[in-house]
């Protein structure tokens, strides 16, 4: 399981700046405006061959009492009741501060580890830069600067030290975990005890009500499955109770460990754009995934109708999942939707031998060559699978930076329809060849070379002019 880093302190720190440096995007918004972060916010990061899940949170006041301070203040404490690590952002140009010593006395008290992490030091000298820090007791201040990138690595690889890598299992699992994710109320927990054909999780018509991942094992029409029932994503801003708020990173972590994920949604109520985000989750996490539409019962068919067009407008780019109308309550298309979980896993997991993948890079390239960079065509040479769950495919090639990424969806679309891997995103890694005159250094003419040298370049000159 992936640690949690929960990023705290006092507003415009840098800690959303920090965010999308480990995150790689620009998720959090980032303005030199203190406040502008109010709810927590989750990504994914990675550092070397550590994965990791990093929380940013609003400005911390924990003295504050009412208004939208001391919500922001709650917010904080429950991102670090659900912290592996905490890193403490200050703010090494304004110097420490009453309300970083009051962060740092609440800090001290937690279970979590603390990394103190003192930003903005771009052109200072560190032990300078930390020195007043020392003060608030969280041991060894590292300087960083999350705009510039400076010293995080090192800080992120101190955070994460005490953690196993999360490897890839060198034998794959006999049958799927299929995590159960979706928004609150749309049949999530009916679906799971529908396949266990018992009440094994609670199902009740109020949003909500599964709070944590449960796991069952289950076994539906002789196949075996490990299934996760996760709480309900609701929309930021609409999510109140603390143990509501510990459970979303429990249902993110779920999907991170699953090998497919159905998502759940609702015929009787619109696609939401929560529903996308949910999805899109998934789809950046690059698990196989089935599109499991409930409740299809329960509308007429104009309403059916709506329902097929908003799937096609707003999920357009979930175009590689199968989607499946089903009754959780009655269990109406239940069994041809775990045949497509079945079909999604299995094209997780498929292998896809090299002679193959470099066939159909080569027929790939003859029906659409890459295109021009300058002067320059880049050449891609063959490809072998580099990972399953998603599948990745590593080509190998040369001035392969310029390849854009219409061109790298194409070829991902290609081995998809060669392998017919329906039900799973699949991952194109593009690796520029080692250049074999790399670090030679140029060959030394010898007095008799360098002299019939000469006399060429004497009669270029007087043939062709100077």
């Amino acid at each position: 399981m992936k640690p949690t880093l929960v990023l705290v302190g006092r507003p415009n720190v840098g800690k959303s700046t920090l965010f999308n440096r480990l995150t790689r995007t620009r998720d959090a918004l980032v303005h030199d405006l203190p406040g502008l972060t109010r709810d927590r916010h989750y990504g994914r990061g990675r550092v070397g061959d550590k994965p990791f899940i990093v929380v940013d949170t609003g400005g911390f006041e924990p003295v504050a009492k009412e208004g939208i301070l001391s919500e922001m203040a709650r917010q904080a404490r429950e991102a670090i009741a659900e912290a592996d690590v905490v890193v403490f952002v200050v703010d090494a140009r304004a110097g420490l501060s009453p309300q970083d010593k009051r962060i740092a006395n609440l800090l001290r008290s937690q279970r979590a580890p603390v990394l103190l992490a003192a930003n903005k030091t771009e052109g200072m000298e560190p032990t300078v830069a930390t020195a007043e820090f020392h003060e608030l007791g969280l041991g060894e201040p590292h300087a960083i600067s999350a705009a510039h990138g400076e010293g995080i690595r090192h800080l992120i690889e101190v955070a994460l030290a005490p953690f196993a890598i999360d490897e890839e299992p060198t034998d794959l699992p006999d049958h799927p975990r299929v995590a159960i994710v979706g928004r609150p109320n749309v049949g999530k927990s009916t679906l799971v005890n529908r396949v266990l054909g018992e009440e094994r999780v609670i199902a009740f018509d109020e949003p909500g009500t599964t709070r944590d991942a449960i796991e069952v094992e289950a076994s539906f029409h002789g196949r075996p499955y490990t299934l996760v029932d996760t709480a309900g994503i609701r929309k930021r801003g609409k999510v109140f109770e603390s143990v509501e708020k510990f459970s979303v990173v429990k249902t993110l972590q779920a999907i991170e460990d699953s090998n497919v994920a159905i998502l759940v949604l609702d015929a009787s109520q619109d696609i939401a754009e929560q529903d996308a985000h949910i999805a899109g989750y998934i789809l950046e996490a690059g698990r196989a995934l089935v599109v499991a539409v409930n409740k299809w019962d329960a509308v007429d068919d104009p309403q059916r109708d709506d329902a097929k067009r908003d799937l096609e407008r707003k999920l357009a780019f979930l175009d590689f999942a199968e989607f499946h109308t089903i009754s959780a309550r009655h269990g109406a298309g239940v069994k041809g939707l775990f045949e497509a979980v079945d079909r999604a896993y299995a094209a997780a997991m498929a292998k896809l031998s090299t002679p193959r993948l470099t066939r159909a890079l080569q027929a790939a390239i003859e029906k659409q060559a890459p295109p021009l960079a300058g002067r320059i065509r880049p050449k891609l040479r063959y490809a072998h699978q580099g990972g399953s769950n998603p599948p990745v495919v590593v080509i190998h090639g040369t001035a392969i930076a310029s390849i854009k990424e219409a061109y790298r969806r194409y070829l991902e679309n290609t081995f998809v329809n060669v392998f017919k891997l329906k039900g799973t995103p699949l991952r194109v890694e593009l690796r520029q060849g080692a250049n074999p005159y790399e670090g030679r250094k140029p060959s030394l003419l010898t007095p008799r070379q360098e002299a019939k040298r000469r006399r060429q370049r004497r009669h270029q000159r007087k043939t062709f002019g100077s």
